[in-house]
């Protein structure tokens, strides 16, 4: 699977151990508590987890993939109801606000759909608007709160996407 978000120079793709690495510092540059490179690793070969990689010119060499996001989620079986999970999703700085994040959520909604994914769920924290508005966007409800979900202390709102809905609301683009 590979399609272009709103940038055409960016390309939606499994990610692959190759693009751990910038995975990773993404990650760390983007949150207080970054996963481990191992947490990305457990994860590789899952349809959920996706990366946006932009084609770049170096000198004159080839062009190359340079990842600028990524999103993991994986399905889950539950009492014969699969949930779908999104994990964590980041944009690097210079990326965001061009419709990457929307994109990579869209395309791994998407995946998780095609494995069998009733319901998908997500944590985000309560402080962060930018995601907030973003899920909300796309169709996620908040659900319920969890205190103190995060070792700093702030709480996760708990979202939840009906896929059957989404599904039937031009995947993503619009409010159900």
């Amino acid at each position: 699977m590979a399609t272009p978000p709103e940038s055409a120079d960016v390309t939606i793709r499994d990610a692959e151990r190759s693009d751990l690495e910038s995975v990773v510092a993404i990650e760390r540059a983007a949150f207080d508590q970054p996963w481990p490179y191992t947490a990305f690793e457990r994860f590789l070969g899952e349809s959920g987890f996706l990366v946006a990689v932009k084609d770049r010119e170096v000198g004159h060499r080839p062009r190359t993939d340079t990842v600028v996001g990524y999103v993991v989620g994986d399905v889950t079986p539950n009492f014969g109801r699969d949930i779908g999970h999104v994990k964590d999703l980041a944009v690097a700085d210079a990326a965001r606000r061009c419709g990457i994040g929307r994109s990579l959520l869209v395309q791994s909604l998407a995946a998780l759909a095609v494995d069998g994914a009733e319901v998908v769920k997500l944590e985000v924290r309560e402080s962060n608007d930018p995601a907030r508005t973003l899920y909300r966007d796309v169709g996620f409800d908040v659900a319920r709160r969890v205190s103190r979900y995060y070792r700093d202390g702030e709480d996760a709102l708990v979202m939840v996407l009906d896929v059957a809905a989404w599904r039937g609301s031009d995947a993503g683009e619009a409010e159900p």
